[in-house]
């Protein structure tokens, strides 16, 4: 009797484990480098929207130069080409305020150089006073010539 209770455990336990043992793997994931050819063909018509200014006009970079040029950044006279003597330069004096050097210009930079937004002609500009910032070198007049010496500000 024990024979056979053993051999039908044996028959059960093969039943179970053959199935799987024998079976194949038919799906196929994402990531398996099948693609369907109705998304290759969708891929080729998008075109790409570059973002952004692609060219920066002939009439910004003379203003660029001639800032660098009063900067003594470059030598010379503004021809109106981003060459690689402006973006030298450019890097040159981004590099030297501790700003980066990849983007060309930093926005910062040309803040800096005075060629920052004009809101002379906005409309609440009539009445306004866009007078520059005083230079951050000078002591304010309020400050005692004591103070200035002992600051290290030279005058």
């Amino acid at each position: 009797m024990f024979s056979s209770c053993a051999t039908a455990a044996l028959l059960i336990s093969a039943a179970l484990v053959a199935p799987s043992a024998f079976a194949t793997n038919v799906h196929r994931s994402p990531t398996s480098g099948h693609t369907s050819t109705h998304r290759l063909s969708q891929s080729k018509h998008r075109s790409r929207r570059q973002r952004g200014q692609q060219v920066i006009q002939p009439e910004r970079v003379t203003q660029i130069q001639q800032a660098l040029i009063r900067e003594h950044y470059m030598t010379g006279e503004p021809n109106g080409k981003w060459d690689t003597t402006t973006v030298t330069a450019m890097q040159k004096y981004q590099g030297d305020h501790g700003w980066q050097t990849k983007l060309m210009p930093d926005s910062r930079a040309l803040l800096k150089l005075g060629l920052g937004p004009d809101y002379s002609s906005a409309i609440n500009a009539k009445d306004s006073n866009f007078t520059p910032q005083p230079n951050s070198n000078d002591p304010p007049a309020q400050r005692s010539p004591g103070f200035v010496a002992a600051s290290g500000v030279k005058q």
